[in-house]
């Protein structure tokens, strides 16, 4: 089934709503050596970012 207007349109009111974006730079090569490392441990490079940050967090690392 075709992904229609409506999805689409659906998709990005949902994003709008319930999500937040976070980007950052990195040096020229580095993007593809992390996702390297991510696709190693099975886990996309979103995933594995995320995951780092939260057991940094349990970890009681964070800056609270």
């Amino acid at each position: 089934m075709a992904y229609s207007e409506a999805q689409k349109r659906a998709t990005i009111k949902y994003k709008k709503a319930h999500t937040e974006q976070i980007t950052f730079d990195v040096k020229p090569g580095t993007k593809n050596i992390y996702k390297a490392v991510a696709t190693s441990k099975g886990m996309s490079l979103k995933q594995y970012i995320v995951s780092l940050i939260e057991k940094d967090m349990k970890e009681g690392t964070s800056l609270e």
